[in-house]
Formats: C-alpha cells, structure tokens, sequence
C-alpha cells in the first residue's frame, strides 16, 4: 500500500510540474499579446489623430510653404 501512496505523490508531483510549466507558457503569451495589444492601440490613435487632421483641414501643403518661404536660386522675385 505505500508503494501506492508513492506512485500517487509522483504523479501528483508530475502533474504539478506540467501545470507550472503551462502556466509559464501562458504568461509568456499573456504578455506578448498585451503588448501586440498596446502597439496597435497606438497604430489606432495615430490613425484617427490622422483622419482628424484631414477632415478638419488641418493640413498644410509642406512643399507649397518651402517655395514659398525660400526663394529658388537664380529667380528673381519668385517668378522663372
């Protein structure tokens, strides 16, 4: 009967281990996904701040105001 009682607390120690490691494993996991989930919160914000500014004409035609805050060199007064 004891040598009963021994392969039980193995088995119950095995399966113990396994659980851990399982357990482990999900964690792991848990804090990948949480982060793949923050990354694309983020990737979210930035494309609704995106849509917000080019609904709300926000934007501004950054090749437009260069030529026009910099004279091209050679032209005189703006003008080819």
């Amino acid at each position: 009967m004891s040598e009963d009682k021994i392969i039980v607390l193995s088995e119950l120690i095995e399966s113990k281990i396994r659980k851990e490691k399982e357990l482990e494993y999900y964690r792991k996991q848990l804090i990948e996904f949480q982060e793949k989930i923050a990354h694309l919160e983020r990737d979210v914000d930035l494309t609704k701040l995106i849509i917000d500014v080019i609904t709300s004409e926000k934007v501004i035609d950054i090749q437009d105001k260069v030529v026009k805050a910099i004279p091209i060199i050679g032209e005189k007064n703006g003008s080819k």
